[in-house]
């Protein structure tokens, strides 16, 4: 069995008293390095700028408080490059533990790797199992691909044509969620991470209810992806739901559809919480959406790393895999749930 962090009211009341961030790091004889305060540094490294990277921040700097370090927050703005960059920054000058979500897994072993010869290493959001990291923090990314299906099914229990919509498909996490919902929709066994076998894009599949009809991409670029929708729509007059698997994605659906005069007529089905979505969600425009529980991608990656820091293994889970369960958000729970995540990303700021 996979381990999962209990389960628990997802959105505290937090107090949290935000840390300065420090640049300058002395080494230790240890091989960990501190801050000018004396503490542990550690790095937090994201895959783009997102508000979604927010929620994931503001348990950064809870856990920042709860185990006495500090923690540099990145967010590499133009994708890949910039993540690089900011990774070979933190090799030279040097940290006591780094988590990051691979944005290509496949074309960065080698600088997980040579992260990973020194300091500790884990990923979260977007796994790289390849690599010598030594944990993923983070959610079964097909299973809830399959949750977002169940949610296309509960909206279109006659079934239709389905368009997907993604940043990147080279992250592991995308390839994961897309297989999940397109397995739920055409009634497939449940396959696992490891051995997962995914569709190749670019032709449609069919279904005994439901067809896939492609997935498009648009490299972080939500002008691409509002385009990707309006042309969908326009290629596809009997387009009966649209599936965003990025944060971002559903909200740049919505405004393609409310445009073509066709918000409500045609399901849209979201990945994690934009406050578009939840709105959407609450209006009915929106069928649901698949939270991730960002706060504990942050809050578990630093908890990890310090133990680590400090020589304790046993912070790392069975199986390297610390699975954070996913919620369902859909009109019964979406005022409270959005009442509690304004609140902590308040206390992240």
């Amino acid at each position: 069995m996979k381990p999962k962090i209990p389960t628990r009211t997802l959105f505290l009341t937090l107090s949290i008293a935000v840390t300065a961030l420090f640049t300058a790091c002395d080494k230790k004889p240890d091989g960990g390095a501190a801050s000018s305060s004396g503490k542990k540094k550690l790095a937090y490294v994201t895959n783009g700028v997102d508000p979604f990277w927010n929620t994931a921040a503001a348990g950064v700097r809870a856990a920042e408080k709860k185990f006495g370090v500090e923690c540099e927050v990145l967010m590499p703005p133009k994708g890949v490059v910039d993540q690089k960059r900011m990774v070979e920054g933190l090799i030279a000058r040097g940290v006591s533990g780094m988590a990051i979500s691979p944005i290509d897994a496949k074309n960065q072993i080698d600088l997980i790797n040579e992260a990973a010869a020194r300091f500790p290493v884990i990923t979260h959001d977007s796994d790289a199992p390849d690599s010598k990291r030594l944990c993923f923090v983070g959610m079964d990314n097909y299973k809830a691909g399959r949750a977002a299906g169940k949610l296309v099914k509960t909206a279109l229990p006659l079934g239709g044509k389905v368009m997907i919509f993604v940043g990147r498909l080279e992250q592991l996490n995308a390839q994961q969620r897309r297989q999940g919902v397109i397995d739920e929709l055409l009634d497939r066994p449940e396959q696992t991470g490891a051995t997962m076998k995914a569709d190749p894009n670019g032709a449609p599949l069919a279904g005994e209810k439901f067809t896939v009809l492609d997935t498009r991409t648009d490299n972080f670029d939500y002008a691409r992806a509002k385009a990707n929708a309006q042309d969908a729509m326009a290629s596809v007059p009997d387009l009966a739901c649209m599936v965003g698997l990025f944060a971002y994605n559903a909200p740049q659906c919505m405004e393609a559809a409310k445009e073509a005069g066709k918000i409500g007529m045609i399901k849209i089905v979201s990945f994690d919480e934009q406050d578009a979505v939840l709105q959407g969600i609450i209006d009915g425009t929106v069928v649901g959406t698949i939270s991730q529980q960002p706060y504990f991608y942050g809050f578990e990656s630093v908890r990890i790393l310090n133990g680590l820091a400090n020589g304790d293994k046993s912070v790392l889970p069975p199986g390297g895999f610390l699975e954070v369960p996913i919620v369902e958000v859909t009109k019964p729970n979406v005022e409270k749930f959005r009442t509690d995540l304004k609140k902590m990303q308040e206390a992240g700021k």
